[in-house]
C-alpha cells in the first residue's frame, strides 16, 4: 500500500471518528489550549506529521540537528546536573548553605547574588540600604568571594553564576579565587548568565547602553577562549523572558535570537565562530503545559543546530550544539496552598529532563515568600535524584519522539519561531528592537492575555481560582534574613578598604579608565582591579564615567 493511500485511509476513518466523536456527551465546555494559549487539536494522527523526515528532521542522539539530544547516550551515560538556585546574607552564610546542598548530593553550585550587586552597587551605596542580602547573597570584593567558596574546591566544581550587569567583575573574581586555591584558569568549570540582551528586554537589571555592554561580553568571550576554555562564557537566558510573560514560542524566538545577535557581535569583534561557539550555552524555563515545553526544547536544538551550520558557517559539530539549563517556572508557583508548588515542580522538572537538559533547578515551594528554607530546598533537590533514580526516564533516550503530537508540536514550534526571526531581522535586528521596545510590547500583550484567562476562569490555577481553600493559614518555615545582615556586610567593607592597599587600587582603577576608553580587553585590567580588593561598586563607577548609564527610552 503506498503512503499516499494510507493517509487517505487515515484521513478517512479520522473523518469518520469525528462524526460519532459529535454524538458524545461533552462534559463542559472549555477551550483546550496550551499555557501559551495556542490551541490543541482534540487528536493527533499520522496526518500531523506527514511533512517528518526522520532523517532530516529527527535524526539520532548525538548527530545534526540533535532534535532528540546533544549526547548520543545522554543520561544513560550521565546525568544532568543537579543545582539549587542558592545564596543569601552574608558570604559566611552562603557557604553554610553550599555545603549543606554538596553534602546532600549536589552536584553542582548556582549562585544568586542581591540586587544591590546585580545592579553594580557596593553594599554600603545609599540605594543598597534595605536590599542587602535579601535576595542572594551580598558580593563587594574578592573577599567575599573567597568566604563563599572556602573549603570548595574550584576544580572539583562546576558553578553558575546568575549575574549579568557586572558579570565580567565577578567573573574576575572568581578567576582570582581559584588563583588562591591555586587552581588555574584553565581547569576552572561552570557557566556565566552574562546575559545583557534579555535584561533590557525582560529582567530589566542592566547599568550600561547596549553597544559598550556588547563589548564587555565580546572582551569575555575573547579572554576566556584564550585563557578559561572550559567556562560556558555566556548563558543566553529565556527564563527570564517567560518570567516576564512572554508565551513558550516567544521565550523559544526571543532567546535563540539574542544567541544569534552574540554570535554575530563576536564574530565582527574578529573571533572566529568555532573557537567560542562551542562555549555558549543556554537557560530555558519549564512551565506547566508538560508537552509544549518538551517540543521548545527539541525544537530549540535543531533550529540552533541549522542556523549555525548553515548560516553562521560554523564548521565543528561542538558548535552546532544547544546545551541548556532548565529552572522550573517560578511564575507558575502560587502563595496559595505552598504545597501544591512542590507537585508543580516536579511536573516541570520531569518536562526539563524528557526535553533533554544537561542541567536542571527545581524551585523550592516557599520562593513566593522568601528565600528558599534549608527544608524547602532539601524537598527540591529530593525531587531530581526522585526522577533521576525511580521514575525510569533516564533509562532511554527521548522517548517522546515520533509522537504524532510531539513531533507535530515542535514543528509548529519552530515554524512559529522562524515567523518571529524574520520580523526582528525586518525591523533591523535585536538591538534596534530593544530599543524600539518590540519585544517588550510582544510580551506584556501575552502576559496581558494569560492573566485575562485565569480572570475569566478560561484557565484553572489550583487554589487561585479554582478549589480554594477558605480562611487559609500557611504554615510553613520562612527563611527571613536578619537585618543585622546588613550591619555585618557594611562593616566587613569598611574593613577591607582599611586593610588593602589603596593606592595600589588607585592605579588599577586609573589603568581601567584607560583601558576602556581605548580598545584593548577589559578582562586583565579587571581581573588586576579584584586582585588588590577594589570593590565592585568602584569598578562599575569607572565604567559608568566611561560608557554613561542606560536609560530605557518610554514606551508609546
Amino acid at each position: 500500500m503506498s503512503n499516499q493511500t494510507k493517509s487517505n485511509e487515515i484521513a478517512q476513518r479520522q473523518k469518520k471518528w469525528e462524526e460519532g466523536l459529535k454524538q458524545a456527551k461533552s462534559p463542559a465546555e472549555r477551550k483546550f489550549i496550551t499555557v501559551s494559549g495556542e490551541p490543541v487539536k482534540e487528536l493527533y494522527t499520522p496526518l500531523d506529521t506527514e511533512s517528518v523526515d526522520y532523517n532530516r528532521d529527527i535524526g539520532f542522539p548525538g548527530e545534526y540537528p540533535y532534535t532528540r539530544g546533544v549526547r548520543a547516550n545522554m543520561y544513560r551515560g550521565r546525568l544532568w546536573t543537579m543545582r539549587q538556585f542558592s545564596g543569601m546574607g552574608t558570604p559566611r552564610q552562603t557557604n553554610q548553605r553550599y555545603h549543606f546542598l554538596l553534602n546532600r548530593g549536589q552536584t553542582g553550585l548556582s549562585v544568586a547574588f542581591d540586587l544591590p550587586t546585580l545592579m553594580g552597587w557596593d553594599s554600603d551605596q545609599p540605594l543598597s540600604v534595605g536590599e542587602v542580602g535579601i535576595c542572594g547573597v551580598a558580593v563587594d570584593s574578592l573577599q567575599d568571594m573567597e568566604i563563599i567558596f572556602d573549603g570548595i574546591s574550584l576544580d572539583k566544581i562546576s558553578t553558575s553564576m546568575t549575574i549579568n550587569a557586572p558579570a565580567s567583575i565577578l567573573l574576575a573574581m572568581y578567576i582570582a579565587v581559584g588563583e588562591k586555591q591555586r587552581v588555574p584558569s584553565e581547569k576552572l568549570t561552570g557557566t556565566l548568565q552574562n546575559d545583557i540582551l534579555k535584561e533590557y528586554i525582560a529582567q530589566k537589571e542592566w547599568i550600561f547602553p547596549p553597544e559598550p555592554h556588547m563589548r564587555l561580553i565580546t572582551d569575555l568571550i575573547a579572554f576566556c577562549t584564550q585563557h578559561v576554555p572550559k567556562w560556558n562564557t555566556i548563558s543566553i537566558s529565556g527564563y527570564h523572558i517567560r518570567e516576564a510573560g512572554s508565551t513558550a514560542v516567544q521565550e523559544l524566538a526571543f532567546t535563540l535570537a539574542d544567541g544569534f545577535a552574540y554570535v554575530e557581535a563576536a564574530i565582527k569583534a574578529g573571533l572566529d565562530v568555532d573557537d567560542f561557539a562551542p562555549r555558549l550555552s543556554h537557560f530555558f524555563n519549564s512551565h506547566l503545559d508538560f508537552f509544549e515545553e518538551i517540543a521548545k526544547y527539541r525544537a530549540a536544538r535543531r533550529i540552533w543546530a541549522r542556523h549555525m551550520r548553515e548560516k553562521y558557517k560554523a564548521k565543528k559539530p561542538e558548535s552546532w550544539l544547544l546545551r541548556f539549563h532548565t529552572q522550573t517556572a517560578g511564575c507558575s508557583l502560587t502563595a496559595q496552598q505552598p504545597e501544591n508548588n512542590i507537585i508543580r515542580t516536579a511536573f516541570e522538572a520531569l518536562a526539563g529532563v524528557l526535553g533533554g537538559t544537561q542541567s536542571l533547578h527545581t524551585n523550592s515551594m516557599d520562593e513566593t515568600y522568601a528565600l528558599p528554607s534549608e527544608k524547602a530546598v532539601h524537598i527540591a533537590l529530593r525531587t531530581q535524584q526522585l526522577i533521576a533514580h525511580e521514575t525510569g526516564v533516564a533509562n532511554t533516550i527521548d522517548p517522546l519522539a515520533g509522537s504524532y503530537f510531539v513531533e507535530s508540536l515542535t514543528n509548529k514550534m519552530e515554524q512559529e519561531a522562524e515567523k518571529y526571526f524574520d520580523e526582528i531581522e525586518r525591523r533591523g535586528g535585536v538591538l534596534k528592537c530593544i530599543e524600539e521596545g518590540y519585544f517588550q510590547r510582544e510580551i506584556a500583550e501575552a502576559a496581558y492575555r494569560y492573566q485575562k484567562q485565569i480572570e475569566n476562569k478560561e484557565r484553572i490555577v489550583v487554589g487561585i481560582n479554582e478549589f480554594v481553600l477558605e480562611d487559609e493559614k500557611v504554615e510553613i518555615p520562612i527563611l527571613k534574613i536578619d537585618p543585622e545582615v546588613e550591619k555585618e556586610q557594611v562593616n566587613n567593607l569598611k574593613k577591607v578598604r582599611e586593610k588593602r592597599d589603596n593606592d595600589k587600587v588607585k592605579r588599577s582603577l586609573e589603568n581601567l579608565k584607560k583601558v576602556a576608553e581605548g580598545t584593548e580587553n577589559t578582562m586583565p585590567a579587571l581581573i588586576d582591579c579584584v586582585r588588590c580588593y577594589t570593590t565592585e561598586g568602584e569598578i562599575c563607577d569607572v565604567l559608568r564615567e566611561v560608557f554613561g548609564e542606560y536609560v530605557e527610552p518610554p514606551l508609546i
